[in-house]
This record gives structure tokens, sequence and C-alpha cells, in this order.
């Protein structure tokens, strides 16, 4: 995928949700904030972007990567702008429930392309929106290192779209050891 900017991504810190094996997405059914580790893998972070010039910080509007995005803000000066298209995966009617749950009803990945949770989105449903917002933010700037911080299924997409990674290859590339973990950030292109 030909792009006028240079993207990083970035997901949020370590938060509860994380901690309590909970699927939290939106809306929001609780409050998952991040935790003391999660803020401090935000803030070696965003120590290290500042060393990147970034120009620009979109987010995901949940509350653990607001919280992320205000941290990387506030080192790097400057605002970021908050997109609903970079929330997490919406799993309906297992909000805010345990992971496990979730997992023993769709077993594969593969499966997750097409089918969706009662009230949720499939894999197909976030590719479109994150892209969307790709697109939307590649046809509005020009030669800007542009942060997004958003979650590791969104995030996953991105990236592989960006490199043009068929969908049904996304899972066999990205094993567990090649996702983008809590804090972590990384340049796609």
């Amino acid at each position: 995928m030909k792009l006028k900017n240079a993207y990083y991504i970035m997901r949020h810190g370590e938060a509860l949700s994380n901690v309590k094996d909970i699927i939290s997405s939106w809306p929001e059914k609780g409050v998952f904030p991040l935790t003391e580790k999660g803020k401090k893998q935000a803030e070696l972070s965003a120590k290290e972007l500042k060393k990147e010039n970034i120009d620009l910080i979109f987010s995901s509007d949940v509350l653990r990567t607001k919280q992320t995005a205000e941290i990387v803000s506030y080192e790097l000066e400057i605002k970021p702008t908050y997109d609903k298209r970079l929330r997490e995966y919406n799993v309906g009617v297992f909000n805010a429930r345990p992971i496990d749950e979730y997992q023993g009803f769709l077993k594969n990945p593969k499966e997750r392309f097409e089918k969706k949770p009662q009230k949720g989105e499939t894999y197909k449903d976030i590719i479109e929106r994150v892209m969307d917002f790709l697109t939307d933010t590649d046809r509005k700037y020009t030669n800007k290192k542009i942060l997004i911080i958003s979650h590791q299924i969104p995030l996953t997409f991105i990236e592989a779209k960006i490199k043009d990674i068929d969908d049904l290859d996304i899972f066999r590339v990205y094993t567990s050891d090649k996702l983008i973990k809590t804090g972590q950030f990384r340049r796609i292109n």
C-alpha cells in the first residue's frame, strides 16, 4: 500500500481489563483504566517517540487509549485527535465478560472474519473502519509522521493492510510473539 505519510502504531498501556482477563470493547461497560505498569509503559514509549519527531497523534476514544494518548501527548506536546474508527473490536454481548467466554464462542481467528457475536462486529467490519480512517488521514496529510494509538486487533489490521498481507494470512504472519504488546510502538512503513 502506497502512503504519503509515515505511520507509527502504539498499543495502549496495560489496563485493568488486561490484568483481570476481561474483554472490554465499545460501548465501555466498566471502568478499566491503565494500571500503574500501563502508565509507566506509556511514559517510556513516549520518551522514545520524542526522538521520532511525530507530527500528529490519533487515538481511539476508549478510556485506556485516551489515557495513553494523554501521557504521550504531554511528552510530545501534541494534542491528540480522538477517532471512533480506532476503537477496540466490538464483541457485542461478550463485552465486559471474561475473555475465555468469548474465545469459546469463536474458536479460531478465521471464523471471526465472517461470524459476529450478537450486537458485535466481524473482523471484516474492523478492517473496513480502520482502513476508512487510514484512507481519510492519508488523503488529508502529506509527509507527516503520524502516531496511531489503539488496540491490538485494529492495529494488527492496519499494519497488515499497509504491508499488503492477505486477510487469511494475517494470523499466520502475526503469531502471538509478533503482535503488538501493551505500551509498545513501532513504525510500520
